[in-house]
């Protein structure tokens, strides 16, 4: 190679870059389900006292599952500048910690508690990494930001617009008109009240908090440049607090007798997963559990409208501040998260393009295996997050509690508005009732 110049290095941003990889990766999983070249996408199964249920008929489609996870990958890894074989060597045992971060999840109790397998994973990685240490033959497959960013281009998938209109006015106007005053409020309470002295971390909760949990966390996380140890302690903080409010606010609701369609819309502006809201709304009822889900969708449109905010506010804010920014037109464009393009481009392929044309049937059967490798690109990515984290480091982020002050103040902050929102809107006060 003339002058040194590694090859990754000489070869267009599109094949070298991790935003365009989770493009590109997303693109070929969708069409695997929408060619019906994939039929059925394997899983662990649910178990109660005897774990080998869980792999009764499944070992071996899972280790096809992950052979194939991991030729994909590899092939990313390979263009990227990556060796093909250090990262197929490290997959494999990144992928069997998935397996058992599901395993786990999936223990009947365990699940009737509402914690999922993105716990067991971040915990798993949490242990080994700061206990015997993350080996270093691993290390190459811990593509966290690869596998989260392909995750999240599936997730595009399943934001129809049309199951959006459904709900019109009344989920818009609690899905859209909060989010950015709690983002607002979160952002200036951190840095002028708290003061914590990095304000990637404080968006990076803020979003977290107010929009879709890890997903917009991720996004923003790229648009601000945020270190990998803020990240892993928003995504830390917002697992728990979404594990609580999962399986309190519906017994909350219950309790108090609130009108369960006004609790659902409540729950879905307010708890910060998708299969969180969904499991909490249908605690409350089949068509709470709709409206749940529904305003979580809605909400989950802003993910990429705030990572490009974001992404502009830094550029001419921020960054001129410190004075690192370059021009902001070029800058706005290289913080951009790109696979925010892919998020969005499934979202019209699937809402306008592919429902008119193979029917609601068809396309809701294409998003149950879109979902199951959301799944598990989600879980690969929270693993690869706990083996790349110090608790050490983690703790010298926490600033004294500070980090910790600013979620529980600012969720707080947003439980109270998305229930005003939420009872004006679903009360029959600003709308008509929707169901």
């Amino acid at each position: 190679m003339p002058n040194g110049t590694p090859l990754a290095s000489r070869r267009p941003t599109v094949l070298t870059s991790e935003d365009w990889w989770a493009i590109w990766l997303g693109g070929l999983l969708i069409a695997l389900a929408v060619f019906e070249v994939v039929t059925a996408v394997p899983g662990v199964g649910r178990w109660t006292a005897d774990v080998g249920a869980a792999f009764e008929g499944r070992v071996l489609p899972l280790a096809l599952l992950g052979l194939g996870l991991a030729l994909m990958t590899a092939l990313a890894a390979l263009t990227m500048g990556g060796s093909l074989i250090l990262h197929q060597a490290g997959f494999f045992a990144l992928f069997l910690l998935a397996v058992l971060s599901y395993v786990l999840a999936n223990q009947t109790g365990i699940r009737a508690a509402g914690v999922g397998y993105a716990f067991w994973a971040l915990l798993l990685g949490l242990v080994i990494s700061n206990t015997v240490g993350t080996p270093d033959w691993l290390k190459p497959a811990l593509r966290s930001e690869l596998y989260i960013k392909t995750g999240l281009v599936l997730l595009g998938a399943e934001i129809l617009f049309n199951r959006i209109l459904n709900l019109g006015p009344p989920g818009l106007f609690v899905a859209w008109l909060v989010t950015p005053i709690v983002i607002f409020f979160m952002y200036r309470f951190g840095t002028r009240v708290l003061k914590i002295e990095s304000p990637s971390l404080v968006i990076v909760i803020a979003v977290a908090t107010s929009v879709c949990g890890v997903s917009a966390a991720i996004a923003v996380a790229a648009a601000a440049r945020a270190r990998k140890e803020e990240l892993t302690l928003a995504v830390g903080m917002t697992l728990i607090f979404t594990v609580a409010m999962m399986i309190l606010m519906p017994l909350g609701i219950r309790a108090v007798g609130m009108d369960p369609i006004v609790g659902a819309a409540w729950i879905g502006g307010t708890v910060d997963a998708t299969g969180a809201v969904v499991a909490a709304g249908a605690m409350l009822g089949e068509d709470a559990g709709q409206v749940a889900a529904v305003v979580k969708m809605i909400q989950n449109i802003l993910i990429g409208v705030v990572a490009f905010a974001v992404a502009v506010y830094w550029v001419t804010t921020i960054d001129k501040k410190s004075g690192t920014g370059r021009p902001a037109i070029a800058e706005i464009w290289t913080r951009f998260p790109k696979f925010i393009l892919g998020f969005i481009g499934a979202s019209v392929l699937f809402s306008f393009v592919l429902t008119p044309v193979m029917g609601d049937d068809a396309v809701t059967g294409v998003l149950d295996l879109t979902s199951d490798f959301r799944g598990w690109f989600f879980c690969l990515a929270f693993v690869s997050i706990g083996l790349e984290s110090n608790i050490r480091e983690l703790w010298s982020q926490v600033g004294g509690g500070r980090p910790i002050q600013l979620y529980v103040i600012g969720q707080t902050f947003n439980l109270v508005l998305t229930f005003i929102a939420a009872y004006l809107a679903f009360g029959g006060i600003l709308f008509d009732r929707v169901l």
